[in-house]
């Protein structure tokens, strides 16, 4: 809505043009009047609409004394042409017709004036009124100012007696966003809502049911099933601007976001939000709510997917279709190539990340404001916490984690990010090049948590990487196993941009079915990853006949959480003790126990007075506390009987002693696994020799060596060799 009204008053000299404004803002008839009063403003809190209105007096007879033969005919020949020659015809001004001195004639001028308002359709009204006796002088401003504010033009179209397209083409956007449940028909609670959200008050059920009956009288198929339909919705409002209350229609098309053009409002699209720097985007619980109402909403056939039609008719309160044949190759979709549920709402995560105000604009389509009755799609979006904070409190809060994948020319990156959609290599041959994506997204648990991972393709320009391309919670190197060339790039994208920063990297082997040939590098990826102490080398290929595994993918959510700690053991050494615990807790001895211990709980009935009983509990205590004693016996037990016969480089002197990370239990996630890795790494890492003959001290000394690279809440425990003891430093 308009902030002011500004009301000019032109006509010819002596009609008493000055004296309407003498008689409004005195409220007597003026003894002497000038030829031209000053411009008047009128405060907005009296009047009727609360706008400030400024009146503008104009006179003819200070620039030419020439008399014409008549007023009204004046008004057709001179004064409407000159209004609508100089305004755009897409900005006209409503004007209105003011027969003043009704005081001096006895009979109405209504009947000369209707032709002219019938050929004129800027004309909103006309008025007869008389300074001289304050006759309709308060009525006259104030059907001026509702001309400017509510005008009549935009709506309707006088010759065919209908509403204009583009008010049709509102209206019924606002009837779609106000149909909840889709069915195309308003019933009683989505019209009582509509009410509320546009005139903050219900309509009564004597009310709705008076104007349903209008609607019955005059259309045949107005109201189905005991609620409104389309058409009767439309009638509705064509009723409403016949009977000149289109002021009615005007706060419903304002309240839904359109402006006096019937456009959407760009302060509705695009409210303001600030996003500090280091921040991202999400969405919050009730935007997801939100969207997921409306995924129910048009998914008709209920079978968790939207196919091309329920996707139109979703997007159909779009001016443009948003989403284009790549969406399908950036989320997941089903056997028919149909967008998930899970793939619906991981493209909103990926605009809102991506493009924050891109998503306010198509909440506002959807008309979240109105229907979540929020004040602006703004309170659906959550700017998360400074990346710099979470590293400093070693944890985050935050939903969406970005990896970008680098990679040689034809390395596997397209491959490694349409596996995480689960798609394998031949599902992936049926994509086209024109609607390939260079983002892939989709969720995966970390610790029994929810969480998205964007996975964004690089593209492999080595000399023009932007402050965007690093940007990211961690790095992705993918290298092809069976070319040879393939590890260079990687190697040199990661010690020019990334091996000095806190950003984590993982390196992929890609093509993994493939024969793998020795990459013409000064070291292999195995020592290049422990030279710089990252990860082994992943393997991995799309080449299955199932799913690929994502597994992998896990692992790079877990490593862009916890970038302040390496938590998870991701080599299959069968030495460390993180493989040594998997292997014992995947044993088939362990899994039988465990299976007969289910079977005697399962089988025992336990009753009330049991669960009270301290007999009971003390059986429980004895049994818990024997099977951890067996187990730890069974832990040092493996242990002991591969220290002596594991060397390292054909030593069989050194004792395979590993360093065995453990965050602190206040720091991290309940199960969280831990990393292992071999001391002997560390020791020629830090240039040191490390044998046998080397006292306690001196071995712990030269483990201490690393600790600076690693975070203060971890405790090192060092187990050396058989005769020596452990010692643990923090």
């Amino acid at each position: 809505m308009r902030k002011d009204v500004r009301i000019l008053l032109v006509g010819e000299p002596k009609v008493g043009k000055t004296s309407l404004i003498m008689s409004l803002v005195s409220e007597e008839f003026p003894e002497v009047v000038p030829y031209r009063v000053e411009e008047i403003t009128i405060p907005a809190d009296v009047t009727p609409e609360r706008v400030p209105t400024h009146i503008v007096d104009y006179s003819e007879a200070e620039q030419t004394d020439e008399q014409l033969f008549q007023e009204i005919s004046k008004v057709t020949s001179h004064w409407i042409p000159l209004i609508t020659e100089n305004t755009d015809k897409d900005s006209r001004v409503p004007l209105i017709l003011v027969g003043n001195k009704s005081d001096l004639v006895e009979h109405s001028s209504m009947e000369t004036i209707l032709p002219i308002m019938n050929q004129y359709s800027d004309i909103e009204t006309c008025v007869e009124c008389s300074a001289k006796n304050l006759k309709n002088i308060s009525e006259l401003f104030y059907y001026a100012q509702k001309a400017v504010l509510h005008p009549t033009g935009p709506l309707y179209c006088p010759e065919k007696k209908d509403m204009k397209p583009l008010c049709v083409k509102a209206l019924t956007r606002i009837f779609k966003v106000s149909d909840l449940d889709n069915d195309g028909i308003l019933n009683d609670n989505e019209l009582n809502f509509f009410q509320r959200v546009c005139f903050n008050s219900p309509l009564e059920p004597q009310a709705l049911e008076d104007v349903k009956n209008v609607v019955r009288k005059n259309l045949i198929d107005g109201v189905q099933h005991n609620g409104l339909t389309l058409k009767g919705f439309l009638f509705l409002h064509t009723l409403f601007i016949q009977r000149g209350r289109h002021e009615t229609t005007w706060t419903v098309l304002r309240r839904f976001g359109y402006d006096d053009d019937l456009e959407l409002n760009q302060d509705y699209l695009f409210p303001p939000l600030k996003i500090p720097p280091d921040c991202t985007t999400e969405l919050n619980h009730n935007a997801y709510l939100f969207l997921q109402s409306v995924f129910d909403k048009h998914d008709k056939d209920r079978d968790c997917a939207l196919s091309p039609d329920e996707l139109r008719d979703l997007f159909d309160v779009f001016p443009y279709m948003p989403w284009g044949p790549d969406v399908n190759n950036t989320v997941c979709t089903n056997d028919q190539g149909w967008i998930t549920y899970q793939g619906y709402l991981s493209q909103w995560t990926l605009t809102t990340y991506l493009d924050v105000q891109r998503c306010l604009e198509y909440l506002g389509y959807l008309g979240y404001s109105i229907i979540a009755e929020q004040e602006s799609q703004a309170a659906g979006i959550t700017a998360t916490r400074a990346k710099k904070i979470d590293l400093q409190k070693k944890q985050t809060q935050r939903n969406v984690f970005r990896c970008n994948v680098f990679g040689d020319m034809s390395s596997g990156k397209s491959g490694f990010l349409q596996a995480f959609l689960g798609r394998n290599l031949m599902r992936q041959k049926m994509i086209k090049e024109e609607h390939r994506s260079y983002y892939a997204i989709s969720t995966t648990y970390v610790y029994g948590q929810e969480k998205y991972l964007l996975l964004h393709e690089v593209f492999p320009d080595f000399d023009y990487l932007t402050d965007a391309d690093m940007a990211c919670d961690i790095v992705c190197l993918v290298y092809d196993v069976s070319n040879p060339y393939s590890f260079e790039y990687c190697a040199n994208v990661f010690k020019q941009y990334f091996m000095d920063s806190k950003t984590p990297c993982m390196m992929i082997a890609a093509k993994s079915d493939l024969p793998e040939v020795k990459q013409m590098y000064a070291c292999s990826p195995l020592e290049f990853c422990r030279r710089h102490k990252m990860p082994p080398p992943q393997s991995f290929t799309c080449n299955t006949a199932a799913e690929p595994n994502r597994e992998i993918y896990t692992k790079l959510t877990t490593m862009a959480m916890y970038p302040h700690a390496r938590l998870r053991c991701m080599c299959t050494c069968n030495r460390c003790t993180f493989c040594l615990c998997q292997n014992l807790l995947n044993s088939e001895l362990l899994q039988t126990v465990r299976a007969k211990l289910y079977a005697v709980v399962l089988r025992r009935h336990i009753i009330q007075e049991d669960l009270t009983s301290s007999t009971f509990w003390l059986r429980a205590s004895v049994g818990a506390t024997v099977f951890a004693v067996l187990g730890f016996a069974v832990y040092r037990l493996l242990l002991k009987t591969r220290s002596p016969s594991s060397g390292i480089a054909g030593n069989p002197s050194i004792s395979s002693s590993f360093l065995f990370f453990t965050a602190a239990p206040h720091r991290t996630p309940p199960f969280s696994p831990s990393l292992c890795v071999p001391a002997r790494t560390y020791a020629q890492l830090s240039g040191a020799a490390s044998s046998p003959e080397a006292e306690p001290r001196q071995r712990l000394r030269l483990d201490r060596s690393v600790a600076p690279c690693l975070p203060e809440s971890f405790v090192f425990s060092v187990p050396l060799s058989e005769k020596q003891t452990a010692r643990q430093v923090s």
